[in-house]
């Protein structure tokens, strides 16, 4: 192996070397935005909304008893 060679090694080992890091840093990132508690949606008859944490959504039903398709925010007192 010539001189050629050795730098086309020692050159892809300083990218390995500097590319790790970058993607171990972007790895925890992501991990780190994922611990975070997304929350629960419900979408009522005014649109989607996030709800608060203590409270829960359940099936909406008109007058008759029939389901209305829309979620109803059910919250403790």
């Amino acid at each position: 192996m010539g001189t050629r060679g050795t730098l086309v090694c020692a050159f892809a080992a300083a990218l390995i070397l500097t590319a790790a890091p970058a993607a171990t840093a972007k790895k925890r990132h992501v991990a780190h935005r994922v611990r975070q508690p997304a929350g629960q949606i419900a979408c009522t008859i005014n649109g989607c909304h996030r709800i608060p944490p203590q409270c829960h959504p359940e099936m909406g039903y008109s007058w008759d008893g029939i389901p209305t398709g829309f979620d109803i925010v059910v919250c403790p007192r």
